[in-house]
């Protein structure tokens, strides 16, 4: 692949030849996506009212975290963990239900996640900015279907080079093979490359392991689990401060509070 026309400098920021960004609470708003459609969810489904709507997604958070990686290692269907997740979240809220009513609940909660779909604010003017100046992929763990459909949806897909696929490829973040499927896509070395995601483990520390420079997108503000320097985001409101983030003119941990 050939490096994307260069178009003249828009800031005085050196950026990098690739830049690679994570999809899910990185690209693609999944967290707040997923807390308006359990609000809504609420609304008619009395299971879920036991708890706080807070306390409500922050369980369904947890509950996805512990099962992802049997779903990406194809040790469980991705239609099962939903219907098992709404089952335990049903439970956490004190009431029990059936498998049937679980698979009710995954469903109609995914009809108003589909329909509450959002881009994290700001990152679509980052996007267009970068667009010519350096190659842009996307790097993500999921299903290629899902993943491609939030591109369509959200009109994403103009604005980037190419995307990988934890499915498609066989190998998820933060093993090192597609972070090396990435570069070579990308036509660039690990040294030309920035890799920017919400996820400490997948997106920073997968990425530092094969030598690509890592941007943690903080926007919770959470501690760092390991010591050693990063550079942050919380946000991508300023497009010219998340290119100076990008370019390395700012200092490690240095992030607009």
């Amino acid at each position: 692949m050939t490096s994307p026309r260069r178009t003249a400098p828009r800031s005085a920021h050196a950026l990098p030849k690739a830049v690679f960004f994570d999809m899910d609470d990185t690209i693609f708003d999944h967290s707040l996506t997923c807390r308006r459609a359990l609000a809504r969810l609420r609304r008619t489904e009395a299971p879920l009212r036991g708890q706080t709507l807070d306390a409500v997604w922050h369980e369904y958070a947890r509950l996805l975290d512990i099962v992802q990686p049997d779903v990406l290692a194809g040790r469980i269907t991705i239609q099962d963990a939903r219907v098992e997740r709404f089952r335990q979240l049903a439970q956490f809220c004190g009431r029990e239900v059936s498998p049937a009513d679980a698979a009710d609940l995954s469903r109609r909660y995914r009809v108003h996640y589909q329909k509450l779909r959002r881009t994290i604010p700001g990152v679509r003017e980052v996007l267009r900015r970068l667009r010519g100046r350096t190659v842009i992929g996307v790097v993500t763990n999921n299903e290629v279907a899902e993943q491609e459909r939030k591109l369509d949806h959200l009109h994403l897909r103009p604005l980037i080079d190419f995307m990988i696929v934890s499915e498609g490829v066989g190998v998820a973040k933060p093993d090192p093979g597609i972070f090396l499927l990435a570069l070579e896509k990308a036509d660039a070395l690990p040294e030309e490359t920035v890799m920017i995601g919400d996820s400490w483990r997948s997106d920073v520390t997968g990425a530092r392991n094969v030598g690509i420079r890592p941007v943690w997108f903080n926007r919770f503000h959470l501690s760092p689990p390991d010591p050693w320097p990063v550079r942050e985001l919380d946000s991508f409101r300023s497009p010219v401060h998340t290119e100076a983030v990008l370019a390395g003119d700012v200092t490690e941990r240095s992030s607009p509070r």
